[in-house]
């Protein structure tokens, strides 16, 4: 199997079955991962070694603005897409096999984790997973130890409240905050 085909069936949401070609696949896929963010979490790298390294983990060319505080962890790499002027905090866990869509400007606070895969609900094919990309719209700002589960899609502009779950999508200007996270309030309103 090509990387791309299984990209394709991922972010078509495709079943894969625990044990299945593609099953294995994704872990051969993974070794790749785990060596460079290995890498990035090896000690001091410069600004420029740091886009360097999340280019080659992504297979795209990220972006002069983008910064990342490591440590940071990703399971796969390949289906991260980043926009312009990013910024990844420490201690951020992006599980992107279902795909994760970060718009530009976008803030991501430490020990965010952004996941995509959900397992079987069935004892016997719990191994089983369901891929769900994440999509993150533009100038959101995501509060540290924050969590976004698969599927989720954040509007525009969006804040998620330090220590969230999000488990639906999020209206563009809104803040939104708990487990599971709610609207709290528009961005427009009060003195925000």
């Amino acid at each position: 199997m090509e990387l791309s085909e299984f990209l394709k069936r991922l972010n078509n949401g495709e079943y894969i079955a625990g044990g299945s070609e593609m099953h294995l696949f994704m872990h051969n896929v993974s070794q790749s991962a785990i060596k460079i963010c290995s890498e990035i979490n090896s000690g001091y790298h410069t600004p420029e070694e740091i886009r360097q390294l999340m280019s080659e983990l992504t297979g795209r060319e990220i972006d002069e603005g983008f910064g990342l505080f490591p440590p940071f962890f990703s399971d796969c790499g390949k289906n991260i897409h980043i926009g312009k002027k990013v910024f990844i905090n420490s201690g951020c866990k992006l599980q992107d096999w279902g795909g994760i869509f970060i718009g530009d400007g976008v803030l991501i606070g430490h020990n965010v984790v952004l996941a995509t895969i959900d397992h079987d609900l069935r004892p016997q094919s719990r191994r089983g997973m369901y891929p769900k990309s994440v999509k993150i719209g533009r100038n959101v700002w995501i509060g540290s130890n924050s969590t976004i589960l698969p599927g989720v899609t954040v509007g525009d502009n969006a804040v998620i409240g330090a220590g969230s779950v999000v488990t639906r999508d999020v209206p563009e200007n809104m803040v939104v905050a708990g487990n599971p996270a709610k609207v709290i309030k528009s961005i427009f309103e009060g003195n925000v």
